[in-house]
């Protein structure tokens, strides 16, 4: 292998490798995801699109390590993490894959700077460590004035960049979002959209994101569109 091919092989942070995963239903078997295979690489922000029902949040699922697929491979930095027990998985999500889903989900009896140390404390992180860093990812996210206000007294964007932060403050090298703007409006989603776009260029994530929105599908660097349990184009969305 030449040192180039050693070196793109390197960027490579998600490898999905022939992945299957079916449900019982009725008696008959359900395929969601028929042998998907793609790569994703470090600092590559990729939409995954697809109609109702198509299999997205099942993948994410799937790659998350929240589920688990009947056949195939999942790769993460190198790794196949898919076969890994509970206990492995466990400690791959916590301090490889963030996660942003379209609820944000956040603690509502803690400030929008405790919901992003929490997930540090808990991953074996100093209490004074976890608070610099989450300092640092709301003021990125515009959020320094707005540190101590619980989920309640924040505006919808507001939580989703809370989200955000969370979901990266662990440093991972891969983050999964699930439809994390569909919840907002057409200027608020743009403006969460813009601000997740800067922090993957900074950090240089690789970041998967499902969206039915095709206009900020078009910003990322590809598009992968899933029909049928499978993908069925593969879009450099940015040079189209």
């Amino acid at each position: 292998m030449s040192e180039a091919q050693n070196q793109a092989q390197n960027q490579v942070v998600l490898d999905v490798r022939d992945l299957r995963k079916s449900y019982d239903s009725a008696g008959e078997k359900l395929v969601i995801l028929d042998n998907v295979n793609f790569t994703i690489q470090r600092g590559e922000m990729v939409a995954l699109v697809g109609p109702s029902g198509a299999g997205k949040s099942t993948l994410l699922a799937q790659i998350g390590l929240l589920d688990t697929p009947d056949s195939g491979a999942i790769l993460v930095n190198g790794a196949d993490v898919g076969g890994l027990n509970d206990r492995r998985k466990t400690a791959v999500r916590s301090q490889s894959i963030g996660f942003v889903y379209q609820f944000h989900h956040l603690l509502p009896e803690f400030s929008a700077l405790e919901n992003v140390i929490i997930p540090q404390i808990i991953a074996g992180e100093t209490r004074k460590d976890a608070t610099e860093r989450a300092l640092r990812y709301l003021e990125r996210l515009g959020l320094s004035e707005r540190a101590d206000h619980r989920p309640a007294r924040l505006s919808g964007g507001e939580q989703q960049r809370v989200a955000i932060a969370r979901a990266l403050a662990n440093r991972p090298s891969l983050l999964l979002a699930d439809e994390p703007t569909g919840n907002l409006d057409p200027q608020t989603a743009a403006q969460v959209f813009k601000l997740l776009t800067g922090i993957v260029e900074k950090t240089g994530v690789a970041a998967l994101i499902a969206t039915h929105n095709m206009d900020l599908a078009a910003k990322m660097d590809r598009v992968l569109i899933l029909k049928d349990g499978k993908i069925v184009s593969k879009t450099n969305a940015k040079a189209a």
